[in-house]
């Protein structure tokens, strides 16, 4: 899955002009991107504050309430792009951020 080509379709706000895409050269990239944006937005909703933390509850609660968040990742053997919703969003993040943690921890 690594080298999947991905697209993240985001509408942010319940505005509908706030829906974007940003497409990734794989599926870690995406997640990481994801990562990224609610890192920035919690940045923007503390900006007192010197360094941010946040628990997976927060991310998800995040994916959660944001109107709407979907991959589509290109599945070669089928020449396609197959549909991924937040619930498929989540499990890879939990693990991106868990591989991260390991990381850190070494």
């Amino acid at each position: 899955m690594a080298d999947k080509h991905t697209i993240v379709l985001m509408q942010p706000s319940p505005n509908k002009s706030s829906r974007t895409f940003v497409d990734y050269n794989s599926v870690d990239k995406a997640i990481d991107g994801i990562c990224n944006d609610f890192e920035r937005r919690l940045r923007e909703l503390n900006p007192q504050l010197r360094s941010i933390t946040y628990d997976i509850g927060d991310l998800y609660s995040w994916i959660d309430n944001m109107p709407d968040l979907s991959a589509l990742v290109f599945e070669k053997q089928i020449m396609a792009y197959i549909p991924c919703g937040k619930e498929w969003i989540k499990s890879k993040a939990f693990t991106h951020l868990r591989r991260l943690a390991d990381q850190a921890g070494r």
